[in-house]
């Protein structure tokens, strides 16, 4: 019997569990939230569905004892992204909020493996690790997963290709430092500045949209929930499904390039027992130079707040 507990039934985290109850990941799944009312509206919501759907178990309520005998939990409680706000500019509220939660989760889900949703999600799941006391294979964040698939969906549209054939990664912080990868990028073993149509320009103007565009998305609608809801599904069925799965998760790091003592997004190798590996790949100059300065700039906050 699998069981995924989600901290927080927001948007994020009600989108989740809808992507989750779709796919049928999971036997029992808990809502947990400070407003149980919400919780409860959710969960009510979400069982409407079942006679649809591989039948799962919804609980629901603000006591973090529901995160007994999770294989997983999912944290996506925390104040949400303001308009114009940057995702660092987050940091002190949630950094707060987490110094009182984790240690909660922790003690009701010793065994568990932690994935950290809340932004900026590469100092929290840093946070994560330092108040839960576990292993830092079985705490992650989702890192730039998403940044990574809007980029590829991106290329993808410009090129005329499907998406899932494009192989490329954006890294870093999930925010403002993030990068691409472009000198390892291929389309069907092919490298991407062979492929039919490309240009640097393709690839400039499809960053530059992925790293904006949860400030569009936020402008237009308030809130992004819908991708990254789809995100952390794909992460709960690669670990509970021992897929062995590569993606780019924000973990932490003892030496990346020389990066370390932070969690920053590298490629990573995840499955039941979380983080198996790191896959280092072969950067360019550029690429390490942009790995240096987002890991520069994660580091200054996260030595100002621990």
């Amino acid at each position: 019997m699998t069981k995924i507990a989600i901290v927080g039934a927001g948007a994020v985290g009600s989108t989740a569990a809808y992507a989750l109850l779709l796919q049928g990941i999971a036997h029992e799944i808990a809502l947990i939230d400070v407003n149980k009312q919400k919780a409860e509206g959710e969960a009510l919501d979400l069982e409407h569905s079942m006679p649809y759907l591989r039948h799962s178990t919804l609980t629901f309520g603000d006591d973090y004892a529901l995160c007994t005998r999770a294989d997983i939990v999912v944290i996506t409680a925390g104040f949400a992204q303001k308009p114009g706000e940057t995702r660092l500019q987050l940091v002190q509220r949630n950094a707060e909020l987490f110094k009182v939660m984790i240690p909660k989760i922790a003690v009701h889900a010793p065994q568990s493996i932690i994935v950290v949703v809340t932004n900026p999600v590469d100092i929290l799941t840093a946070l994560t690790l330092k108040y839960s006391g576990f292993p830092k294979s079985l705490v992650f964040g989702t890192g730039t997963a998403l940044d990574t698939a809007r980029f590829r969906y991106l290329l993808g549209e410009s090129l005329h290709i499907n998406p899932k054939s494009i192989h490329t990664f954006i890294l870093g912080e999930h925010g403002d430092s993030e990068f691409p990868v472009l000198s390892t990028a291929n389309v069907g073993g092919l490298r991407l500045e062979y492929v039919e149509g490309y240009s640097p320009e393709i690839a400039q103007n499809a960053f530059l949209h992925t790293k904006n565009a949860a400030y569009e998305i936020i402008s237009k609608k308030g809130a992004t929930f819908y991708a990254i809801g789809v995100v952390i599904s794909r992460i709960c069925k690669a670990i509970l499904e021992d897929q062995h799965e590569v993606m780019p998760l924000s973990t932490w790091i003892d030496n990346y390039y020389d990066v370390c003592n932070l969690c920053i997004s590298t490629p990573c190798v995840i499955g039941r027992d979380g983080v198996e590996r790191k896959i280092q790949l072969p950067l360019n100059e550029p690429e390490v130079a942009a790995l240096r300065n987002s890991g520069k700039i994660l580091k200054e906050i996260l030595d100002k707040i621990v």
